[in-house]
């Protein structure tokens, strides 16, 4: 895969939840989990399955950091 997105991180999709047209995947990233919320089509075009590996892309203008 060739994508100009720096920030991708590779983990195991842990589930799936489809609603009437969005669905939340999550994904297990070293422990860390991260939710994407796409289409329903695109995880049937993708083959998304519980259990397979799959990269969260992370596309943001800016990062932003806090502290207490």
């Amino acid at each position: 895969m060739r994508i100009s997105a720096r920030n991708n991180l590779k983990g195991r999709i842990v589930s799936i939840e489809k609603g009437a047209t969005t669905a939340h995947v999550k994904l297990d990233v070293g422990g860390t989990m991260v939710t994407a919320s796409i289409t329903n089509a695109a995880v049937d075009d993708l083959g998304l399955k519980e259990g397979g590996d799959a990269y969260a892309i992370v596309k943001a203008s800016d990062v932003m950091i806090g502290v207490d």
